[in-house]
């Protein structure tokens, strides 16, 4: 009996030193943030509290190091990234404003400076061949060079050129400035890929939202300053567009510092370390108790230099082409929206307007559309971290297809059932809003951090590219029903694009083809309690 006792004790013991073995194997972050849950978990009792959990301590140990993904974790959300968040998202207000008053512009130089219709298109397709040049020049600069100066770089030349577009004289100055204009807004993807590469990774869906709803203020905004200035002058009404971008320079030089994701894989890993301790503590921790003082980044960096060719390397390839036929499919379907709608309700805007004189526009029902997008960004919040990336762009893409091809027949019937056609106008904006924004969230989750820029960055290019075909398809002589089919495709072709993408919902950033660790597959059940 004594035998049977003694034995029972000895694999009793081994078993408790195999638990303790695997104990220490497990970080000490994870076994926090377990311990954390177990207790919240045990707490049963209806007045028990609910709290939210304690970032992770780093550098118990001598030499401790962390990876720049729970660094980021570990300074939460908070006011720091409010502060990025107005930079960069009056940056999107910028590139709103100046491609959405080319509607506006196109029509009142069409009747002012006696334009074609083919002068009329190209003063729009211009912009976007800015636009090209500037997103392939800004990402390998915001590889290369840095983040931030590339971001500020961008805010300058929007903010100068947009103000010198009040300036031209004739046709041929004006494609010029509104060349250098979309060259600048080209830079758009890096400071989105800023706010991106500060954000924990349980709240990069929702807020990667957020900032596009900026977008949509800027295209409210551009139909209130054309109602408020375009009859009185035209050049007042391009300053009042500019605006928006000289504010997020200015914010930009002041709140947004350099991205520590990027200083690391530079290999500049006491600054990133500066740069979070000062993060925490503006998001009112403190950051000794948040990074000990020997806690080090962990060397991520990547010797090699990034370039273009990388994109179509085995590890990339099918990414980026499917992420290339998305984009150039979502920028025709959005772009080819908006201005399909203003064709719709300002048909006869220049021919009715007086010899030289300022279009008469239907601001209330573009403004209306225009509102849209506000519903299509709250819904796609609610589905992005629901259903996820991929099926928010596919219901996005064919749902906005569908509406924008009805609202093109119907129009092509001559009806003047305003409500009808509003209705039709408001939802296919909607719809086309929450797409891309699903888009851009996925392109800055996929591509890891050295190459994060250039691969947004040519993506947005392509992006471009459509962009620069749509005023040709929508502005022409080419029926309104054929151009609601023509856009019905390209929206089923992007959909489908979009449904290979790898979904991102909870993944780190550019880890979506890696494989679990082992810390990571550990559940919850595999963890005895810490006592």
């Amino acid at each position: 009996m004594g035998s049977t006792t003694s034995k029972a004790e000895e694999e009793t013991t081994a078993q408790e030193a195999a638990g303790y073995q695997l104990l220490e194997d497990i970080p000490d972050n994870l076994l926090v943030q377990h311990n954390n849950i177990m207790e919240t978990n045990n707490d049963t009792s209806d007045n028990a509290p609910t709290q939210e959990v304690e970032p992770p301590l780093y550098g118990d140990g001598e030499g401790a190091t962390i990876k720049i993904d729970d660094a980021i974790e570990a300074i939460g959300m908070g006011k720091f990234q409010r502060r990025v968040l107005w930079a960069a998202g009056l940056c999107f207000t910028a590139d709103s404003t100046e491609i959405m008053l080319l509607s506006f512009l196109s029509l009142t130089l069409q009747s002012e400076w006696g334009l074609t219709p083919n002068q009329t298109a190209s003063m729009t397709a211009c912009v976007f061949a800015g636009s090209l040049v500037g997103t392939l020049t800004f990402g390998k600069l915001g590889d290369h060079w840095g983040r931030r100066p590339t971001f500020l770089l961008a805010c300058l030349c929007i903010s100068v050129f947009g103000v010198l577009t009040a300036f031209a004289t004739d046709y041929a100055s004006l494609l010029g400035i509104r060349f250098m204009v979309g060259f600048g807004v080209g830079g758009i993807t890096v400071p989105f890929d800023v706010f991106a590469e500060f954000l924990p990774t349980h709240a990069r869906g929702k807020h990667l939202l957020i900032i596009e709803y900026f977008w949509t203020a800027g295209s409210m905004m551009t139909p209130l300053f054309a109602y408020w200035t375009l009859h009185d002058s035209w050049r007042f009404f391009v300053i009042l567009c500019a605006l928006p971008c000289v504010m997020s320079g200015i914010l930009g030089a002041f709140l947004c510092p350099e991205s520590p994701r990027w200083l690391v894989s530079v290999g500049r890993d006491e600054e990133a370390m500066q740069i979070l301790r000062s993060a925490a503590a503006t998001n009112g921790l403190n950051p000794d108790d948040v990074f000990k003082a020997d806690v080090k980044l962990k060397d991520e960096h990547v010797e090699k230099t990034s370039n273009f060719t990388d994109l179509v390397s085995k590890k990339w390839r099918k990414i980026s082409i499917l992420l290339w036929i998305t984009w150039i499919g979502y920028a025709i379907g959005y772009y080819g929206t908006v201005q399909t709608v203003t064709r719709v309700f300002d048909a006869g805007a220049v021919d009715g307007a007086e010899a030289g004189g300022t279009p008469e526009f239907d601001y209330k029902s573009i403004f209306i559309s225009a509102s849209a997008e506000i519903f299509g960004l709250v819904v796609v919040i609610q589905t992005i971290d629901t259903i996820g990336r991929v099926y928010s762009q596919v219901m996005s893409f064919l749902i906005g297809g569908i509406f924008v091809f009805t609202l093109g027949m119907i129009s092509s019937t001559g009806s003047t059932n305003v409500a009808a056609l509003t209705a039709l106008a408001f939802v296919a904006r909607a719809c086309m809003m929450a797409g891309s924004c699903s888009t851009w969230v996925t392109t800055a989750e996929l591509y890891s951090t050295e190459i994060r820029t250039s691969g947004h960055s040519v993506a947005n290019a392509l992006g471009r590219c459509g962009a620069f075909a749509s005023p040709y398809l929508v502005r022409t002589s080419i029926p309104i029903s054929s151009v609601g089919g023509i856009m019905l495709a390209i929206n089923v072709v992007t959909a489908f694009s979009a449904f290979h993408l790898p979904e991102t919902k909870g993944t780190e950033m550019g880890h979506v083809e890696e494989e679990n660790t082992t810390t990571a597959s550990i559940s919850e059940a595999e963890v005895p309690p810490i006592v």
